[in-house]
């Protein structure tokens, strides 16, 4: 199970990874973030960054090393890494990379409540998602292939990336399949009801007994 962490915000994950390099202002280290395609790998409100700042020196992840100007530009506050931040920094990797999590992605919602809509109109948006994926893959594939001196370590989350969404398109590519040549189980009443308008009554008791739990 998770830790409940002092501050549990991902974004302060990121911030004590980037400042462990060397101190530096918020300005810098959202700028270094962004470089680094951090947005991409987590979920990151940029609004947030002062707060997520501030609670980690709170905390005692961050001190203040001093102040730095540039320029006309306002003099901002520079932050490093404290012994204690980099113990929570590694601890907070142990625990997700350890620790399987489940995690709610928009499209397993969207299959959950699938049945509001036909079957033949399922098809053409499964249809759609693949041709996407296909495309967010090929060019993916492509941009590791044209890392040849980025040493595969710094590029693992996006390997890893390519192989849930490679994973998805062959399931997508599946289930697909299934509604086209008429192979899925339960079709028939699938389209019955989307056709009359009327639950099939073995569907209705399904319905009400529920899913069994994940």
């Amino acid at each position: 199970m998770a830790k409940r962490r002092k501050v549990g915000n991902l974004l302060g994950l990121a911030v004590l990874s980037t400042v462990s390099a060397r101190p530096m202002h918020p300005y810098e280290m959202a700028s270094l973030m962004r470089a680094r395609g951090k947005d991409h790998d987590m979920d990151i409100k940029w609004g947030s960054l002062y707060t997520v700042v501030g609670n980690l020196q709170k905390h005692g992840y961050l001190a203040v090393e001093g102040s730095a100007r540039e320029g006309a530009r306002p003099e901002r506050t520079v932050y490093r890494i404290t012994d204690e931040g980099r113990d929570e920094l590694a601890d907070w990797v142990r625990e997700l990379i350890a620790v399987p999590e489940r995690e709610r992605p928009r499209f397993e919602a969207g299959l959950s409540v699938l049945g509001a809509l036909g079957p033949d109109e399922t098809a053409r948006l499964l249809a759609e998602r693949l041709a996407a994926l296909d495309r967010e893959i090929a060019d993916a594939r492509a941009a590791l292939a044209a890392e040849t001196e980025v040493p595969r370590l710094f590029l693992i989350e996006a390997d890893y990336d390519l192989a849930i969404r490679s994973a998805e398109a062959d399931w997508v590519r599946g289930f697909l399949a299934e509604i086209e040549d008429g192979s899925l189980p339960g079709l028939d009443l699938w389209r019955t009801f989307h056709e009359t308008g009327r639950v099939p009554p073995e569907i209705a008791e399904l319905a009400e007994r529920g899913a069994p739990r994940k």
